[in-house]
C-alpha cells in the first residue's frame, strides 16, 4: 500500500532568517522611506524602489533559468501589484510625508487584525485560538492608544489624512496576503516577487506621472543620503525581505506571518528616535509596550 507523502516543514534556520528579514529589515525601511520622501515625491520614490528591485530580481531569475510567468500568472501579478504596491506602499510613502516613521509603523500594526478577517472571509480558515484573539485585541488597543489625542499624554496630534492612508494600506495588504494563497502565481518565489514588483513599480510610475510628480522632480537637488536610502530600500528592503515574505506565506499561516507588523513598529520607533530625531512621547511608549506584548503572545501561540 502506497504511503501518502507529507510535505516537509522547512528547516528552523530558514524560518528564522525569513522572519528576521520581514521583522528587522522591513522595520528599518520606515526610516529610509521618511528620508527619501522628504526630498523626492512619494509615488515617484516608490516607483524607483520597486521598478528597480523588480527588474533586478527578474533578470536574476531568468539568468538562473526560471521560466517566464504565463498569462494567468501575469494577471495575478497585476491584481496583487494594485493591492500591494499602489494601494499599500503608495499610501505608506504618501503618508510618511505627514506622519513620523515610528508612528507610521505603529499604525500599520492593524495589519494582523485585517489579515485575520481576510483569512476568515476569503480563505474560510478555522477561527483563531482564544490566546491569539486576545493578542490581536491587545495590539489593537495599542493602536487605539496611539490614536488618542488626550492632552495628558503630551504628544502632538497626528495628521488624520496620514492615518487614513495608512489604514487603507493595512487593509489592502491583508487582502493581498489572503489572495496570494489562492491566485495562480509562478512556482518560483523569486519570479513571483519580481513580476509583482515590476508591475507595481510601473503602475506607481504611471501614477506619479498622472499626479504631476515627474515634472516636479529634479535629480540634482536630491542628497546622497536620499539616494543611499533608495539603494537600501531596493536591495534588502525589497529583493530580500519581500521574497522572504512570499516564501513564508506558503509555509506559515497568514496570521503568524502578519506578526511582523507588531515587531516592525518597535524597530521603527527605536531607529526613528536614534537617527531620525523622532522623540516618542508617553502615548507612543504606551502603544509600543502593548504592541510588543501582543507579538510575544502571538509568537508563542500554537496554531489552531
Amino acid at each position: 500500500m502506497a504511503r501518502e507523502l507529507v510535505p516537509l516543514r522547512p528547516p528552523l534556520w530558514k524560518l528564522l532568517l525569513a522572519f528576521s528579514a520581514i521583522y528587522f529589515v522591513w522595520g528599518s525601511t520606515f526610516l529610509a522611506i521618511r528620508i527619501g520622501v522628504s526630498e523626492v515625491p512619494p509615488f515617484l520614490y516608490a516607483a524607483f524602489r520597486f521598478l528597480a528591485a523588480g527588474l533586478l530580481l527578474f533578470a536574476w531569475s531568468r539568468g538562473r533559468g526560471v521560466p517566464m510567468p504565463n498569462l494567468r500568472e501575469w494577471g495575478s501579478a497585476l491584481l496583487l501589484a494594485c493591492l500591494v504596491f499602489v494601494l499599500d506602499y503608495g499610501s505608506v510613502f504618501w503618508a510618511e510625508q505627514r506622519v513620523p516613521s515610528g508612528i507610521a509603523a505603529l499604525i500599520l500594526a492593524t495589519i494582523p487584525i485585517f489579515m485575520t478577517i481576510s483569512d476568515l472571509v476569503l480563505l474560510r480558515t478555522p477561527h483563531v485560538s482564544l490566546r491569539s484573539g486576545f493578542a490581536l485585541l491587545v495590539g489593537l488597543l495599542g493602536v487605539a492608544v496611539l490614536l488618542t489625542d488626550a492632552p495628558s499624554l503630551h504628544d502632538a496630534p497626528i495628521d488624520r489624512r496620514g492615518i487614513i492612508a495608512l489604514l487603507v494600506a493595512a487593509l489592502s495588504w491583508s487582502i493581498a496576503s489572503a489572495l496570494t494563497r489562492r491566485l495562480p502565481l509562478p512556482t518560483s518565489r523569486q519570479m513571483s516577487a519580481a513580476a509583482q514588483m515590476s508591475v507595481g513599480g510601473l503602475l506607481l510610475l504611471l501614477l506619479a506621472t498622472a499626479t504631476g510628480e515627474t515634472g516636479n522632480f529634479h535629480p540634482h537637488a536630491v542628497s546622497l543620503k536620499a539616494w543611499l536610502a533608495l539603494v537600501y530600500l531596493i536591495v534588502p528592503g525589497s529583493i530580500v525581505a519581500f521574497t522572504a515574505y512570499l516564501w513564508l506565506l506558503h509555509h506559515e499561516s497568514p496570521t503568524r506571518v502578519g506578526t511582523y507588523a507588531y515587531v516592525n513598529p518597535v524597530v521603527a520607533v527605536i531607529l526613528g528616535y536614534l537617527f531620525g530625531g523622532e522623540t516618542p512621547g508617553l502615548r507612543t511608549v504606551a502603544a509600543t509596550v502593548l504592541i510588543l506584548l501582543s507579538v510575544v503572545t502571538i509568537a508563542t501561540s500554537k496554531k489552531p
